[in-house]
């Protein structure tokens, strides 16, 4: 597999060759480290996949650098770098790993923080842990299909349910309606 080929790229690269009629059967294929097929279909679909199996070298294939630091080290982007911080169109915003829609743009937010921040995750698509890495005990959350890191949940958001889902950019996808 190329290894430019992430999972960003493969699906850029797949709508630029359906754009221009080159995918003429609808198919088209990465490769994992393995040598092994994904179908367009599976890297979007969930039913196919387990994907709290896949192995670290996978995802390592499939996410960026700065992706793979998120969201499988649960690490955290600079503030005010994602351009999802000024996106206001209607959508949601899906877990850049998977794909599972994590929130509703309506939940969507400006705190100030640099990071996108949200009052309400889609129900039962995030869980939660805590966090000590701060020493001081925090609620970590995760997409609840992969288990890719997200961000941190706090009690200083907005009514109507005072938290705030602050959430790394490069962690999500936007997906306008």
């Amino acid at each position: 597999m190329n290894p430019n080929m992430n999972r960003r790229n493969f699906v850029i690269a797949s709508a630029s060759l359906a754009a221009a009629g080159g995918l003429g059967t609808g198919v088209s294929y990465a490769h994992n480290d393995k040598g092994e097929k994904h179908t367009e279909k599976d890297m979007k679909m969930s039913s196919n996949i387990d994907w709290k199996a896949i192995k670290k070298s996978e995802w390592k294939t499939r996410l960026t650098e700065q992706e793979f630091y998120v969201m499988r080290k649960e690490g955290t982007e600079r503030p005010g770098s994602s351009p999802l911080n000024s996106e206001k169109r209607a959508g949601t915003f899906n877990c850049a790993a998977c794909g599972l829609p994590l929130f509703e743009s309506v939940a969507k937010y400006e705190s100030g923080t640099g990071w996108p921040s949200f009052w309400q995750p889609i129900k039962g698509n995030i869980e939660t842990k805590r966090d000590f890495k701060m020493l001081v005990p925090r609620t970590e959350y995760h997409c609840a299909r992969c288990g890719a890191h997200q961000g941190h949940v706090f009690k200083d958001g907005p009514k109507p349910t005072g938290l705030r889902y602050c959430n790394n950019g490069v962690a999500l996808d936007f997906v306008p309606s």
